[in-house]
């Protein structure tokens, strides 16, 4: 089988891991933890960098940073994994799910700028949803697969609105707008660490922010919101959402290897590129005008998209569909959906992710595209 996105373990892991079990430090406290943190603050750019448990809990208590509260509405993009829907939901709130770009796969900010011209009213500095009455109080990019919208067009709408920016930049670590990192362009930004994100510590989360305030609750709120360094005393409800030291040793290791891990991303993309230009009616993902992505997990459009994923897992392929649109899954039907031409449904039913671990050979990509010509050779 060739993978999909697995980890690529070949630096220090072994080594820093060994050295929290030889001393003990395997938990929240550790010097691990505060060198990834420091790593992540440094090549993100942002002064404050928070390790959490997972990109989840990261997105979680970002919206609850960001104000948002029971009965909320927060906009998000109506194609991306379920965590970014889920988070919102934890805080009581519900989302306001807006279709994409049939071409980037990122918010459509056209439909976002009509939408907010025309239901929504700026009201003593809040934007409120005309036909509920509700609050708008975030609104929450999803950088799908590492690419990016016109981040400078969003951020001044969301200052026109007045709406906070929390950045699920969970797949976008290593990716770029005008030289600017993801997650570093609204008021919090969040990073995975997931075993198939660009770098891995099995299950872990970054919460990033330029805000002092923000950022020192964001470390408090994560810790239990223990407020005294002896006595057990909790000023408020905090949660057990930071990572262990055993896990961050394995971040740094990662860390050490980021560049050469985006680089070998920027080949694998090229090359499936230049091996699939030829077929008709296959697309790799646009980037964003000024985006440097990260080419975090190879997808494009390809015709017959279900018939090709199968023949394609059948001959020992792990690709993957793209992710069930947002008001297509059962808990978020009712939501809100604002579209033109359901965008989101064209990606769904077109897209099919290929296997782009930073471990890939040349000749496993070799062999996957010629699968790929194959089934099309076939099909006439």
């Amino acid at each position: 089988m060739i993978p999909l996105s697995v980890p690529n373990l070949d630096g220090n892991e072994w080594k820093y891991i060994k050295d929290c079990l030889d001393t003990n430090w395997v938990s929240s406290v550790g010097s691990y933890v505060n060198r990834f943190e420091e790593m992540i603050a440094e090549y993100s750019g942002a002064k404050y960098a928070i390790a959490i448990s997972n990109g989840t809990s990261a997105l979680h208590i970002s919206l609850m940073l960001a104000g948002v509260v029971r009965n909320d509405l927060v906009i998000v993009p109506n194609i991306t994994f379920i965590a970014s829907v889920n988070a919102i939901t934890y805080c009581g709130a519900d989302p306001v799910l807006m279709d994409v770009k049939g071409d980037t796969w990122q918010m459509d900010l056209d439909l976002l700028e009509e939408f907010l011209s025309e239901q929504t009213a700026v009201v003593d500095g809040q934007c409120i949803h005309k036909a509920s009455g509700r609050t708008i109080r975030t609104i929450m990019p999803v950088h799908v697969l590492g690419n990016m919208c016109d981040m400078d067009r969003l951020t001044e709408l969301a200052s026109e609105y007045g709406l906070n920016i929390v950045e699920d930049s969970t797949e976008a670590l290593g990716s770029f707008y005008k030289g600017k990192s993801a997650g570093t362009f609204g008021l919090l930004g969040t990073f995975s660490f997931n075993g198939n994100k660009i770098i891995s510590t099995g299950g872990g989360g970054m919460v990033v922010t330029n805000d002092d305030v923000l950022g020192k609750k964001a470390k408090h709120l994560t810790t239990q919101a223990k407020a005294d360094p002896l006595e057990y005393y909790h000023d408020e409800i905090g949660y057990n959402y930071r990572l262990v030291n055993i896990l961050a040793a394995m971040g740094v290791a990662q860390m050490e290897q980021l560049p050469g891990f985006v680089n070998r991303k920027h080949e694998i993309s090229k090359l499936y590129n230049d091996q699939l230009s030829g077929l008709e009616g296959v697309a790799a993902q646009k980037m964003g005008e000024h985006v440097e992505a990260n080419h975090w997990l190879y997808t494009a459009t390809f015709p017959q998209q279900r018939d090709l994923l199968n023949y394609l897992i059948a001959a020992g392929v792990q690709a993957r569909p793209f992710w069930v649109p947002m008001n297509q899954l059962p808990m978020f039907r009712d939501q809100l959906y604002f579209t033109k031409e359901n965008v989101s449904d064209k990606v769904y039913g077109s897209c099919i992710s290929l296997p782009c671990s930073t471990s890939i050979t040349d000749d496993e990509i070799m062999t996957v595209t010629n699968l790929i010509k194959d089934f099309y050779h076939k099909k006439g």
